[in-house]
């Protein structure tokens, strides 16, 4: 009988484009780093996130920029950002405290989260930080009663169109309605000092900048219609990193950006601010796994399963409904099939590629290393406390 355990199709050989992710050269040595460690294991280059920083600033020379702390909170990239001038953007008091013990000043952290505590807010002034996010009537009567005298700036609701991680629906609300916030503030004793925006994480669509833009320039012309000037408006993330889908480059979407500013604002910009997350920090990380199975479910259907030691649950929740697409690199050569790829734990939710699936190399065996690309930005932060039992994902930062 013929053994069904082998794949009837198969491409000529397994072709991975290496180079496009990471230096070959480079690349060697950080299998070699990785050869005795412990799987899965995290590893990030902080030369990757110095030159995106860098890039960053070079091509938006005009903005603030707001590291995304919930993208990676690794104290070594925090240390480097300071260093480098970077301000933070932090979503709870606990992101904040990080900073703090860190050697951030307050003046340099923005609260970014629309959703906090009285409690926390109280918490963050008494810290020192004085810029608040805010959309909605309640959260601005909570910073005007634990955080006086406080900057806020209003979250317009965007959809998220064109995004691969959108983030429409739970925050952000109407101009209409940030307009009478807008209004409210005086009588509160706030300052209304600005407007932001996100347009949704990896963000393919750059019009989608356009669009928010237009609606910051409405909100700035109906305040000062009633006596009150806006001073910032703060992008938000969306740019774009390195994933398996190709995107235009980072270069195309701030030259755009900025063109969409001028044409709403003229040359005299507001104060732009900008919170870069994963741009910054995803493609400085190489995701180090190890396959614990590979099997078959039945001698009549082909589907081959992968597992490896990280999963949905291990640091790659953003593949849930295979949202983004890591580049998955097997170091072997030969003959290729599509594998369906999982995860280790006892959920079956914890499934990441299974529609469009992965393309593996036909000799792979249990305890090949398996390795996951553009694998910077949240993977460590989203990683489970405990579940079935496996630990956080661990990680640690390159030798340079």
């Amino acid at each position: 009988m013929r053994n069904s355990n082998v794949a009837e199709k198969t491409l000529e050989t397994y072709d991975f484009d290496l180079a496009r992710f990471w230096d070959p050269e480079k690349f060697a040595s950080v299998k070699s780093f990785a050869e005795t460690k412990e799987t899965p294991l995290l590893l990030i280059s902080l030369d990757v996130v110095r030159r995106k920083f860098e890039d960053l600033r070079a091509q938006l020379p005009f903005a603030k920029i707001f590291y995304a702390l919930k993208a990676n909170p690794m104290k070594e990239i925090i240390l480097l950002l300071h260093e480098l001038g970077s301000n933070f953007d932090t979503a709870s008091r606990y992101e904040i405290d990080m900073l703090l013990g860190l050697g951030v000043s307050p003046d340099r952290i923005s609260f970014g989260n629309t959703i906090k505590k009285a409690a926390d807010i109280a918490y963050a002034h008494r810290k020192g930080v004085r810029t608040f996010a805010t959309d909605s009537f309640d959260d601005l009567h909570k910073i005007a009663e634990n955080a006086p005298g406080s900057r806020v700036f209003f979250r317009i609701l965007t959809e998220g169109t064109g995004s691969d991680w959108p983030l429409s629906r739970k925050f952000g609300a109407h101009p209409d309605l940030l307009y009478s916030l807008i209004l409210e503030c005086p009588r509160l004793g706030l300052l209304p000092y600005g407007l932001s925006f996100h347009v949704g994480s990896q963000q393919r669509d750059i019009g989608q900048w356009d669009s928010s833009i237009s609606h910051c320039k409405y909100l700035f012309d109906s305040a000062a219609a009633k006596g009150i000037q806006l001073s910032m408006i703060n992008l938000g993330g969306g740019l774009p990193a390195n994933y398996l889908e190709p995107t235009l480059t980072q270069e195309e979407y701030t030259t755009e950006i900025h063109r969409f500013l001028t044409e709403d604002f003229g040359e005299k910009l507001p104060e732009i601010w900008i919170e870069p997350g994963r741009s910054l920090v995803a493609d400085a990380g190489v995701l180090v796994t190890e396959i614990v199975l590979i099997a078959n479910k039945s001698r009549s259907r082909q589907d081959r399963w992968v597992f490896v030691d990280a999963g949905v649950f291990g640091g790659l929740i953003e593949t849930l409904g295979e949202s983004i697409r890591y580049p998955v690199y097997f170091d072997k050569t030969g003959p290729t099939e599509m594998v369906i790829l999982a995860g280790p734990t006892c959920d079956s939710m914890d499934i990441m590629y299974e529609r469009a699936k992965v393309p593996m190399p036909a000799g792979a065996r249990a305890g090949d290393r398996v390795y996951f690309f553009t694998a910077g930005a949240y993977t460590q932060s989203y990683s489970s406390v405990g579940f079935n039992g496996f630990p956080p994902l661990k990680s640690c930062v390159l030798p340079e």
